[in-house]
């Protein structure tokens, strides 16, 4: 098994390493600098006092505004994940189909709903469930609109999974006999979403934070908990803070277990395994007599 490395530029020099330290540290003073001015502008106005914090980390506080906000976001994110893996996998085996048809419709849908802005998903489908007196119309637009686009997102992952495989696990398939689409099924699919798994816990960080778009529509998640607890109680900046905090703890977990994935996975197929955008990609491509185990592990 042979790994193969993307060089993108050479190694740094004492020189380069220099002004590459010389940059960080001036641009961490500068940060500083802007962090000491913002707090001492929070100060001048009161936003700093202690009695608009103290208030956030009462019983009443977590009990009926965060907790709840919390607990609605995990809900929607959670219904949304199940539902979108479904679409992703649907639509993404679709793109791949022999079928020419079931390719261009399934590619049509995609992109699509890749193209669409979520918040106007939402509000789409809030107006259409308000209109025909939906139970619950908030929520299940959240869901809809969160399944919709990251259902998409996971199908291209599925289409690019399966094309990132080495082209002799679906001849070895064909090989033993096996038919296009049962190699696909059999061999390619399983492999893909092994190499997916980083990527798609990395995807639920979206999920997470695009949930926050339905307190446009009234749906009663974190950031909308935090923001009617902050204008009962005049302290909207401290709990639109605690809300991020909440949000930036949640997401730096999930990135962390996308990375350990990433890692533990990418021994065990012959596809690259990444953690998908924004939370960096580690990728390592196995070559070699061992491509072809998963495709006689299936023959057997």
């Amino acid at each position: 098994m042979s790994t193969q490395q993307s060089v993108l530029f050479d190694a740094p020099g004492p020189r380069a390493r220099r002004v590459i330290m010389i940059g960080n540290v001036v641009g961490g003073i500068v940060v500083l600098g802007v962090a000491a001015l913002v707090l001492l502008a929070l100060g001048r106005k009161g936003q700093l006092d202690a009695d608009l914090w103290t208030s956030l980390f009462t019983a009443d506080a977590w009990q009926y505004y965060f907790i709840p906000g919390l607990q609605n976001t995990l809900r929607a994110a959670g219904f949304a994940i199940v539902g979108a893996l479904v679409f992703g996998l649907v639509f993404g085996t679709g793109r791949l189909s022999q079928l020419r048809a079931v390719r261009v419709v399934s590619g049509i849908v995609v992109e699509f709903f890749r193209a669409v802005p979520v918040l106007l998903m939402m509000i789409f489908f809030y107006l259409l469930l308000g209109f025909n007196k939906v139970d619950d119309a908030p929520f299940l637009a959240v869901v809809f609109a969160l399944v919709l686009y990251n259902g998409s997102v996971i199908a291209e992952l599925v289409r690019s999974g399966v094309g990132n495989l080495p082209k002799g696990q679906g001849e070895a398939g064909l090989a033993i006999g096996l038919t296009p689409s049962q190699t696909l099924r059999s061999i390619q699919l399983p492999q893909a979403l092994i190499a997916m798994l980083p990527a798609l816990v990395s995807q639920l960080v979206v999920v997470l934070k695009d949930s926050a778009l339905g307190q446009i529509i009234t749906y009663n998640e974190l950031l909308r908990a935090a923001q009617l607890f902050g204008v009962g109680n005049g302290n909207i900046l401290q709990s639109l803070v605690l809300a991020a905090v909440i949000f930036i703890v949640i997401n730096w977990l999930l990135t962390l277990v996308a990375r350990w994935l990433s890692r533990f996975l990418s021994g065990r197929t012959a596809g690259a395994t990444t953690t998908g955008p924004g939370i960096g990609n580690p990728t390592v491509v196995a070559g070699g007599p061992a491509e072809d185990a998963p495709a006689e592990a299936a023959a057997r």
